[in-house]
């Protein structure tokens, strides 16, 4: 039938020490990946864009809401289509609650084509409380790759950005595949260029970069943030 063969608790058992040994030079590897991640260097974002949101235009600074980094989630969702792609909504579903990515300073945002009013109908009809922004089919789908001029099609992307003082960097991108796995708190940090901001982390000298305390020293239960 194509299940897993079955053996003796001590078979298992030896299996599973095997398996353990290659999971954990995976762990090790993925920290050696996301370092290099953070060490990839940034570009300014010098081009002014433009969203649609619940308190009217936004820019893209104001999508940061006063933090230092933040994930945009480009949602699949066009112009005049009458609801929200099926695999991303079932993406968006998956994210935690927001309040630990922002006590680490990081917002998450999502952003679609289509114009606002569907998104906030959608955005009701599934539950979700997410920001989502409409760019209005503007440029910033196509100048970070989350959309083709040349063919009218999108792809579930996310784009990293950082923020000193008004000036914003984008940092990182992933694509379709590249977004595999992600949706908790920490896998969506490692995509940041101050990751999850923890001593042990290199490039060194992150996690303090703004004068707060390490990121697993900032922890609380969601309900015990301070705005």
């Amino acid at each position: 039938m194509g299940l897993p063969e079955i053996v003796t608790r001590e078979e298992w058992l030896l299996a599973r020490e095997g398996l353990l040994a290659k999971e954990k030079a995976a762990t090790r590897a993925r920290d050696a990946l996301n370092a290099e991640r953070r060490g990839l260097p940034m570009v300014e974002v010098d081009k002014e864009y433009y969203f649609d949101g619940p308190d009217g235009k936004a820019t893209l600074l104001d999508l940061f809401d006063g933090r230092d980094q933040l994930i945009v989630y480009h949602f699949m969702f066009a112009p005049e289509w009458d609801a929200g792609c099926r695999s991303c909504s079932g993406f968006l579903d998956q994210i935690g609650h927001l309040a630990h990515l922002r006590a680490r300073s990081t917002n998450f945002v999502a952003v679609s084509r289509a114009p606002f009013t569907k998104l906030l109908t959608f955005k009701a009809r599934m539950g979700w409380t997410v920001p989502w922004y409409s760019t209005n089919d503007g440029d910033f789908n196509y100048d970070f790759l989350a959309s083709s001029p040349e063919e009218p099609q999108d792809v579930p992307a996310i784009n990293c950005f950082l923020r000193y003082a008004d000036r914003i960097f984008h940092t990182y991108a992933t694509f379709a595949r590249g977004l595999d796995g992600l949706g908790s708190t920490t896998s969506l940090l490692d995509l940041t260029a101050l990751g999850r901001q923890e001593e042990w982390e290199r490039p060194a000298g992150r996690a303090s970069v703004y004068g707060a305390p390490a990121g697993s020293a900032r922890v609380r239960y969601h309900d015990e943030y301070e705005h």
